[in-house]
């Protein structure tokens, strides 16, 4: 039986606007500030009574004002004081993931939107080019681009042209794809126009340049903040170092507590300091052997590098939980069976999945693998956003090259698409010639492919693969998707096999159709 707290009539009543029940034991905290939900938990450790009882006792000044009302969304003193005094004197970073905010940035540039997605311990939301189109002029004028003046004005004019050449390819495209799938059905009229719709601009958005202006929405704990903000200031490039000094601005008023050391010279000074010697040192290193020389064309594709673990290691992970023996034991009892026998054991352990969800457990991830991939930037963006991995690149030139849309061609709209690609490039070269090389991919369409590495286990794995390549995704990551399940297959086929949720159709259609039809059912019950 679960023990029971009482409290008075006045401390129920000091409480209610504060916690979503007062009497069970699993509950919200409600309308606090951020600091002081994490101040709460840093005591908490340490007290020996109950979270309410902790809130009433010492953390009364956040409670003061009477039912229904808040207090200062920056937080109390107490807690305020408890977050300096622990991060401030012994820099238990834990602390700082007991708390987190939410962070808009907007109008950052899709180079910059790369950045900001890069912690781990976060999560993103950000504007998608698959649903808003760019051919309508910001209201204030002018099409949506990262601006600065040092850019100069033969940046501008390029990049007006290529959204010209965006704005005037979306209606003929749109028009074509109409006509193509007009027997496509399945849907409404309006679901099957804003399939057409959405196709059009996935087909287009590699014309797109990667200093096309979207919006990213953070949620993040204090620490995940703390970090992103000093990044930010190290980085090279100068709209990340603003859009750094911008969040810091917005968290000393959202939860300056968890704040507090980036400006402290010996500590945040400190910490991006070394941030900026250690690019410096990899640049300077890169340089020394050779490495830093432009790369010829590549198609895209994604290469299998390195392999940890076999499928006995995996059998012998996926039976551990439920074994009461030690793992050499059960390695022991692997290797007593026949190669069908564990063939068999494998698909019955991870099999049993009603949708891609349904993930196999942890013992999936005693399995590693490190891709090298080369895709074009605009299927990067989507790849590199999964945060269970371990993604690295390299910067963004038109040296690996950039291709036409197969439905663009058919259209007969790519020599339009590849003046656009050459006017990018020839926008790219006169950054570089003028010195510019860290804004100069602003001026690149997205369309232009990028080199990375993905190096994560056998569980992201399955899950990056059924989900990228699903049939209402993007051409460009289903074919990467493919590409990493077949040569997974060739080392490990019962992995291989267990992702049933795979999509390896590739016949023309509309993607977006069975979704946009789906939003017109009315909902269940």
């Amino acid at each position: 039986m679960t023990p029971a707290e009482t409290f008075t009539a006045h401390e129920r009543a000091r409480l209610a606007p504060f916690v979503s029940d007062l009497d069970a034991p699993v509950f919200a905290l409600l309308g606090l500030p951020e600091t002081t939900r994490g101040a709460l938990f840093a005591r908490y450790s340490r007290y020996p009574g109950t979270l309410r009882r902790l809130l009433l006792d010492e953390f009364g000044e956040e409670l003061e004002g009477g039912a229904g009302e808040r207090p200062d969304p920056r937080g109390g003193n107490r807690a305020a004081a408890l977050y300096e005094r622990v991060l401030g004197e012994y820099g238990d970073d834990s602390v700082a993931q007991l708390g987190g905010a939410h962070i808009a940035c907007e109008w950052v540039s899709n180079v910059l939107t790369k950045v900001l997605q890069r912690p781990r311990l976060g999560a993103y939301l950000e504007q998608s080019t698959r649903y808003i189109a760019y051919d309508r002029p910001l209201p204030g004028g002018g099409y949506r681009y990262y601006r600065e003046p040092e850019l100069g004005p033969a940046y501008e004019q390029a990049m007006d042209e290529l959204f010209d050449t965006y704005a005037a390819l979306l209606a003929q495209l749109t028009a074509w794809l109409g006509e193509r799938f007009r027997s496509d059905g399945g849907g409404s009229a309006g679901a099957h126009e804003r399939a057409v719709r959405a196709k059009a601009l996935d087909l287009l958005r590699g014309l797109l340049p990667a200093g096309a202006l979207s919006h990213v929405g953070i949620f993040a704990s204090g620490q995940t903040f703390e970090r992103l903000i000093l990044h930010l200031r190290a980085h090279d490039l100068a709209e990340a170092r603003r859009c750094g000094e911008l969040m810091l601005a917005a968290m000393r008023v959202a939860a300056p507590s968890f704040v507090t050391r980036v400006e402290r010279p010996e500590r945040g000074g400190e910490w991006v300091a070394f941030l900026r010697r250690r690019a410096a040192t990899g640049s300077r290193a890169a340089r020394g052997l050779g490495l830093d020389t432009p790369d010829s064309e590549q198609p895209a594709g994604a290469r299998l590098l390195r392999v940890e673990g076999d499928e006995r290691l995996l059998l012998t992970a996926l039976l551990f939980e439920q074994s009461a023996h030690d793992e050499r034991e059960i390695e022991q009892a692997v290797e007593r069976l026949g190669d069908g026998e564990r063939t068999r054991l494998l698909g019955e352990l991870l099999g049993g999945r009603e949708n891609r969800r349904h993930l196999p457990g942890r013992g999936l991830e005693a399995l590693r693998y490190r891709f090298e991939i080369v895709s074009d930037y605009g299927a990067f963006r989507d790849l590199q956003r999964h945060r269970m991995l371990t993604a690295q690149w390299q910067t963004l030139t038109p040296h690996l090259g950039a291709e036409v849309p197969d439905e663009v061609e058919q259209a007969g709209l790519g020599d339009q698409f590849r003046r656009a690609l050459a006017r990018s490039r020839e926008a790219w070269q006169a950054l570089i010639d003028a010195g510019m090389e860290t804004q100069a991919p602003y001026a690149l369409c997205l369309a232009y492919r990028v080199r990375y590495v993905l190096d994560l286990n056998a569980r992201e794995a399955m899950h990056l693969i059924e989900l990228r390549s699903g049939r209402e995704g993007h051409s460009s990551y289903r074919r990467i998707a493919r590409l990493m399940h077949r040569q997974i297959a060739a080392v490990h086929p019962n992995v291989a096999a267990a992702m049933t949720y795979l999509d390896d159709s590739e016949e023309p259609r509309l993607e977006r159709l069975a979704a946009e039809t789906r939003r017109e059912r009315p909902p269940a019950g």
